[in-house]
């Protein structure tokens, strides 16, 4: 039988475009029915005719229907993958800017601190009610998110309702991908191990086609050839500088993408494998007036005018998808589909996923979200593949972020707004002002957000 797939913000100019795209082409999932859900219901249309574009060109019985009704979204589907943002930039814009005010300044504002907070409890409620949801009409599904603090709102589910749940981010995808062109070696044949949170996942050690890839990494930084040419360009659209003309794509350009994270390796010998934009925000030391707010370390601060030409740009790029006869055979990175056909086929397959901690990572509480290699098929199933420790500093600040997430999703559910300050002051990030300023800022952050967060009026 062909599975249904319900895809929850399927008017996404970001998400929806790559999902489905990923969807038509792997044989397994040609047949399925998908089934956009969004608030907004004008953005449904044009997604329908992307999906049924797709099914044309590729000549596949792929099917798609869309609605408003979240309920009626849900019903039968053996697969619920939810990317949203409650409050979209209006609320978003809050995030950034009243923190900014009392001298906190985020890079992307959308997993820790403030931004990351305020975020986490507009989304867990709406996260959980569409849970909910699916335990009275499709209690067999997946739950697959895409949504962040994607840790903070997978945790709110697996807490407060029986559904089978998984954070999918890509980030350690990409860091695997730098690493196999700085150490030269096939992205096939390296083999992480990781331990953390989503957007702070501690590489521990590295197979590298046999060779222990950590310690290539060190060499290279130490003595090797970092003026070594990449074998291509990097893309445009992972966030980097673009290059002078006539420049090429060296190691040390790629290196100079991650000041950030090669230092933290040079201190404690592993590696963060997120985007330094992500991972500065765990370390407020590199967000300080003194480094230029993470300029010295590379990192630029996003505003909301950037994010909102984002926007603009995945909705031409639709535009143009849908005038085109080809579709880009280009892989996405994205993990959605590959979980799909592993658990349907039941055939095993290793991946970085957020999944409940039962041990893979020992630095934190059994039952907290955490971000891991799995494996991902065998009975339907989804399981940690390796137990991993992160040293000293890093499992400290893991302890701390993960102990935040918990108040976010108990002040998320209860509307409790002593839980929001000690969920900040707990937070590296958020909590380093002044005590009351800590209060007055979640207060205001609070208030001008209200429309998103009735568990607190």
């Amino acid at each position: 039988m062909a599975p249904r797939i319900t895809i929850i913000g399927g008017g996404s100019n970001q998400w929806a475009p790559t999902l489905v795209t990923d969807i038509a082409r792997l044989e397994l999932l040609q047949s399925a029915e998908i089934v956009l859900e969004d608030i907004d219901g004008s953005r449904l249309p044009r997604m329908e005719a992307y999906v049924r574009h797709l099914a044309k060109l590729l000549d596949i019985p792929l099917t798609v229907r869309s609605t408003t009704n979240q309920r009626e979204a849900l019903e039968g589907a053996d697969f619920v993958v939810v990317n949203i943002s409650t409050g979209g930039f209006a609320s978003m814009r809050h995030d950034i800017e009243i923190p900014k005010r009392y001298g906190i300044f985020q890079s992307v504002g959308d997993t820790v601190g403030p931004g990351g907070i305020l975020r986490g409890l507009r989304n867990v409620p709406v996260l959980v009610g569409i849970a909910k949801d699916m335990e009275q009409l499709c209690p067999d599904a997946w739950m697959l998110n895409l949504t962040n603090p994607m840790t903070t709102l997978c945790r709110g589910v697996t807490k407060e309702t029986s559904i089978k749940t998984i954070g999918l981010c890509h980030e350690l995808t990409m860091m695997q991908f730098f690493l196999s062109l700085l150490l030269d070696v096939s992205f096939l044949d390296l083999k992480a191990t990781i331990c953390g949170v989503n957007h702070l996942p501690v590489i521990t050690a590295v197979d590298a086609a046999g060779k222990d890839g950590l310690a290539m990494l060190a060499d290279l930084l130490d003595a090797g050839d970092q003026d070594a040419p990449l074998p291509f360009d990097m893309p445009d659209d992972i966030g980097h500088e673009p290059l002078a003309e006539g420049e090429v794509w060296t190691k040390a350009k790629l290196l100079d993408m991650m000041r950030i994270k090669m230092e933290l390796f040079r201190r404690t010998g592993a590696l963060p494998a997120a985007g330094d934009r992500h991972v500065a925000e765990f370390f407020p030391g590199f967000l300080t007036e003194a480094s230029g707010y993470g300029k010295r370390w590379g990192v630029h601060l996003t505003e909301i005018s950037q994010r909102e030409a984002h926007e603009a740009k995945y909705s031409a790029d639709l535009d143009a998808k849908l005038a085109s006869t080809e579709i880009d055979e280009m892989p996405s990175g994205e993990m959605v589909h590959t979980v799909m056909w592993a658990l349907l086929t039941g055939l095993p397959v290793e991946l970085p996923l957020n999944i409940p901690n039962a041990g893979q990572c020992p630095d934190l509480p059994n039952g907290v979200v955490v971000e891991s290699v799995c494996v991902v098929g065998p009975g339907n199933s989804v399981r940690g593949r390796d137990a991993a420790t992160a040293p000293p500093l890093l499992a400290s600040q893991l302890r701390q972020v993960s102990a935040s997430q918990e108040m976010v999703v108990e002040a998320a559910m209860t509307g409790d707004r002593n839980m929001v300050v000690s969920a900040m002051l707990a937070d590296p990030l958020a909590g380093r002002i002044d005590y009351d300023q800590v209060t007055q800022m979640a207060d205001e952050m609070i208030e001008a957000t209200k429309a998103w967060l009735p568990q607190f009026s």
